[in-house]
């Protein structure tokens, strides 16, 4: 009887299982870079053969209250790894927030008061949880340990790293080379990131593309206190609604997963088609063959709304459930069709007749008259769904269903 051919080894000396290469396919999909592979090769053979999970680290500073979609795209990593049996450490940074990131910044970040962390930090990880397994994930605060540092600690961390090494980093050179300030307790940013993965021992590091530089200062540090090195694995910024600038509140091209059901659902499906295949990769948890079967039968006459709209009811079930999500699917169809939500906000309002402009202004549907009157120039107001063009229109006692654009609407009763 012949014999099937023993699996090759790690470098370790840990066989190769099939296990494991389906570990590293996860490990890899839609990762910006993964260093060193053959390390993590090591690591992923290893904790199978002896049966010990990896310890994955996710720091994340709590400099707002809300995350939004973009933020997520580290955490889904994280999700697909703790599925494969993995400790995820989902780290708060309320230390390192004092400090202040400078990461890709040419100012000097200002530091939050501790006031602004805690109140920050209360609703971060409510609001990871909705992407992480809370009942597999580990919680810590980087004050644990490096509160106890105290002065004597922290210049002994600073003297194992140097200033030449520090001026490597893109964003300090820059300053420096155009004359802008650096302040020195910025060079602790990364120092006192680096010492996190030593207090926890991690295998694995998590972050942006701008983290770079800060994860492999925790490889240099964890080798100075005599531990095996992490790897580190940096996932892409995820693009906006625009398809051009990265994801973030300041550009509005943004969804936050505190939003509601049908905004989140509409959201997804107004970007691009070609967007939409890099949003699957980085946001859905299918499968990438079943990626691909879906890309495929695109390619092949499929309809890509049928794919758009699996994929923005993935996204709205993940943050409000299957329900709400079939819900805003049903409420997405009927606006486009032209209908009106079967919820819309009321508005009362005195001293018809009114322009349109202050009424659109007084509903809360534009934040100013002028920028009301911006809408009304763009065809983007309806009343009753009839487009309204006239900015000097002015409204008669009753009671009116008002629309901007695709989906503000509220039912505004005029005495």
């Amino acid at each position: 009887m012949s014999q099937s051919p023993p699996s090759p080894e790690a470098p370790s000396g840990f066989p190769v299982t099939e296990g494991v290469r389906e570990a590293m396919r996860v490990s890899l999909r839609g990762v910006e870079e993964l260093l060193p592979q053959q390390d993590w090769l090591k690591k992923l053979a290893r904790s199978q053969a002896t049966g010990v999970p990896l310890r994955i680290k996710l720091g994340l500073d709590p400099t707002a209250p809300d995350i939004h979609i973009g933020h997520t795209v580290v955490l889904n990593k994280m999700r697909q790894l703790q599925n494969l049996g993995h400790q995820v450490i989902f780290l708060i940074g309320d230390f390192t927030s004092m400090i202040g990131d400078p990461s890709g910044r040419n100012t000097t970040r200002p530091p939050l008061t501790r006031e602004q962390i805690e109140a920050n930090a209360k609703t971060y990880y409510e609001q990871a949880s909705r992407v992480l397994d809370p009942s597999k994930t580990e919680i810590r605060y980087n004050s644990e340990w490096s509160d106890p540092l105290g002065a004597r600690g922290m210049i002994e961390l600073a003297a194992r790293y140097t200033v030449a090494r520090m001026m490597e980093r893109d964003d300090f050179r820059k300053r420096f080379a155009d004359g802008r300030s650096i302040s020195i307790h910025e060079f602790l940013y990364p120092l006192m990131q680096g010492y996190d993965s030593v207090a926890l021992r991690s295998d694995l590091e998590l972050g942006g593309t701008d983290q770079k530089f800060n994860l492999l200062m925790g490889r240099h540090l964890q080798q100075e206190y005599g531990q095996e090195p992490q790897c580190i694995l940096t996932m892409p910024l995820l693009e906006g609604l625009d398809g051009v600038e990265k994801m973030s509140k300041s550009k509005n091209n943004y969804i936050g997963i505190t939003e509601d059901a049908n905004s989140m659902f509409a959201k997804t499906m107004s970007i691009s088609d070609e967007l939409m295949w890099r949003w699957y990769t980085l946001l859905s948890f299918r499968s990438e063959d079943e990626i691909a079967l879906l890309k495929r039968e695109t390619e092949q006459g499929r309809n890509p709304r049928d794919a758009k709209v699996a994929l923005a009811s993935e996204i709205t079930t993940r943050f409000h459930g299957a329900q709400a999500a079939q819900a805003a699917e049903e409420d997405f169809v009927n606006r486009s069709r032209g209908g009106v939500p079967d919820e819309i906000p009321e508005v009362a309002l005195s001293g018809a007749p009114l322009g349109i402009a202050q009424l659109l202004k007084q509903a809360g549907l534009a934040p100013s008259a002028s920028e009301a009157n911006r809408l009304i120039d763009g065809n983007g107001v309806r009343v009753d769904s009839t487009p309204i063009s006239d900015k000097g229109l002015k409204l008669e006692p009753g009671t009116y269903v008002v629309q901007v654009g695709k989906r503000k609407f509220a039912r505004v009763t005029l005495t």
